[in-house]
């Protein structure tokens, strides 16, 4: 399954000048990291992390945990085997709070995840050049907490190259170090010997393909391919890094933020482009911010041309030096550097079965992560015929604003399924009357809301010998409606005994985990904003919702305990967006509640 956003052909003006060739930063470090004695009985890679120094930075508090230090150390990698290493990946696992300033011979692309700079050649085939067959990344950055003479030391080392076994790393002191060999039984597929790095999958694929290069331009496609069958890419932002001074000349298939041409005219481009009207230059900015057409815009009839500096050859036109994808509501997805990679076939013209190889390709391969703790944007609430208390979203599941008075870190308290059509802001009177009922203790300040612009109920409804059913209510408290939503959820136990969703469309995705999805029926693709109605009490906003029962059998799935919690989701989604869930379910032995109780559920 995917989606495909062929969006632009882009019109790209180079400076002329060509920059020098970058210098590894020069940290002043007077140590060398020397290799320790376990490399010699080593074939295959050996990984080293060695910890340099750190100083106390600004401004200095009396909290450890808070304090930060400025750190210096070395990662080493040093081929002792008898292949060559192509496009080496690093994974420097840290743990305390680091945030990376600069890393000389490597670039950054996934967190601490450092991609080949150069490949790492084998010591027979170079004489044993130190020089190729090792390469140094010397890092520099920030981390938290730890009293001297404590070592910030990572969790973890490894090498993420396919065909590769890593041991648990040795630690002595401020060194870490492993060997990782290769794996016997790892068949590696036979691909043509190139000099380019081979094209990578992942969530999210955006290639750069240069089309056509001539003197002072160069025509250039970006094409953004949606792999990921939870994800979307609507209303998608795209921004990147340029590299050589390019500007954007004209673009069609999708439009910049900002149509400014001011700091090329103030820039270094009006002195190589002096007969160029500046005019009708589309963006100029170093970091433009490229943005998804409206659904009604009209669509392209052709691509535009695109340029690049004079005196450069074809090859070597440069793309973007980082990518980055802003989308919603999907999280955002972190910059990434570009990687050269195969030549892709780009279809011909006029609909012709021919395929036309770009001048160059590069490749950004992006993968959707998990929401940090309180930082989602939706939520999840648990309830079931068997108990007349609610399990509502979690506090500050999508974060809470700074200057509350209330606690941002207590547990929420349970409420009244009555609770749940209320905003999160007005909740405080039932959910302190429902503590007061049931005889739990209201702790003072009380606990924040969820703050979710979307939140999500499953109520186990019902449960018989034979089978047992479920009902998903999904509210809207934003302001503006969600057109073609989706939600999906993922039943580890009670996934083979799903049967039928009544008022949503529901496919079964065995291959995800035991996802089941589901989307609106044609007509009822809408999810609705807070509309400016107030409830029967006059007092709350109604929000707008989507609802459906979901039966199940239990023939498939026998031995499963719905009372102990097997009917409850662990994975539900929104609109591709991974939604924060509870941290408890309701409980049977709470005291019981017929489903009548909650018929308030029921679409009007």
């Amino acid at each position: 399954m995917r989606s495909r956003t062929h969006f632009c052909s882009l019109l790209f003006l180079l400076l002329a000048a060509s920059p020098s060739p970058g210098r590894a930063d020069d940290y002043g470090l007077d140590e060398e990291a020397a290799t320790p004695p376990a490399a010699e009985n080593c074939d295959g890679i050996f990984l080293t992390y060695t910890f340099l120094r750190r100083s106390k930075e600004y401004p200095h508090v009396k909290n450890a945990s808070a304090q930060a230090w400025a750190f210096e150390s070395v990662a080493t990698l040093l081929n002792t085997g008898r292949q060559d290493l192509q496009g080496w990946n690093l994974f420097i696992g840290f743990q305390h709070g680091e945030i990376l300033v600069s890393a000389s011979g490597a670039v950054l692309t996934e967190g601490p995840e450092f991609p080949a700079h150069t490949d790492l050649k084998n010591s027979i085939d170079t004489a044993g050049d130190i020089n190729q067959i090792q390469i140094e990344v010397q890092l520099k950055g920030t981390q938290f907490g730890l009293r001297d003479p404590a070592l910030p030391m990572p969790r973890t080392l490894k090498l993420l190259n396919d065909g590769y076994l890593c041991p648990k790393p040795t630690r002595h002191g401020s060194v870490m170090y492993l060997c990782c060999s290769r794996d016997p039984k790892f068949k590696a597929n036979k691909m043509a010997a190139t000099k380019f790095l081979p094209r990578r999958a992942g969530d999210l694929t955006i290639a750069y393909d240069v089309l056509q290069a001539f003197e002072g331009k160069y025509l250039a496609q970006v094409t953004l391919d949606n792999w990921n069958p939870l994800g979307r890419l609507d209303n998608w932002n795209l921004t990147w890094e340029w590299k050589r001074g390019e500007f954007i000349y004209s673009m069609k298939g999708a439009y910049t933020h900002l149509k400014d041409a001011s700091s090329c005219i103030y820039g270094e481009a009006s002195t190589f482009y002096q007969s160029l009207d500046f005019a009708a230059v589309l963006n100029c900015q170093r970091r433009p911010v490229i943005a998804d057409l409206p659904q009604n815009a009209p669509k392209p009839s052709s691509s535009s041309s695109s340029s690049r500096s004079p005196g450069h050859e074809p090859h070597s036109s440069l793309p973007p030096t980082e990518l980055e994808d802003r989308r919603r509501p999907q999280p955002r997805l972190p910059l990434r550097a570009a990687a050269k990679g195969q030549p892709h076939g780009v279809p011909g013209p006029f609909g012709l079965d021919a395929v036309s190889t770009a001048v160059a390709s590069w490749q950004v391969v992006c993968n959707i992560t998990r929401p940090k703790a309180k930082a989602s944007r939706c939520c999840v609430s648990f309830s079931a015929y068997y108990n007349d208390s609610v399990v509502p979203c979690g506090t500050c599941a999508c974060g809470c604003a700074d200057g509350l008075v209330c606690d941002a870190d207590a547990p929420p308290l349970l409420l009244p399924s009555e609770a749940l059509l209320v905003p999160f802001n007005n909740r405080t009177a039932k959910a302190k009357a429902w503590a007061s009922i049931k005889h739990r203790p209201v702790p003072n300040p009380l606990p924040c809301g969820d703050f979710c612009g979307v939140s999500i109920n499953w109520h186990i409804y019902s449960n018989y010998r034979n089978g047992w059913t479920a009902r998903i209510t999904i509210f809207n408290w934003e302001g503006y409606t969600f057109k073609d939503w989706f939600a999906a959820v993922q039943l580890r136990r009670a996934f083979q005994g799903y049967e039928r969703v009544y008022s949503f469309n529901g496919t079964k995705l065995p291959e995800l985990h035991n996802t089941l999805f589901f989307e609106g029926l044609p007509g009822l693709n809408y999810l609705m904003p807070l509309s400016e109605d107030k409830d029967q009490s006059g007092g709350s906003r109604v929000p707008g919702k989507q609802q459906s029962v979901i039966s199940f059998t239990k023939k498939l799935t026998p031995g499963i305990d719905i009372e102990a919690g097997d009917g409850f989701p662990s994975r539900v989604y929104f609109n591709g967006e991974e939604c924060a869930l509870p941290t408890d379910i309701p409980r049977a032995d709470a005291g019981r509640a017929i489903a009548a109780s909650l018929s308030w559920f029921r679409s009007r």
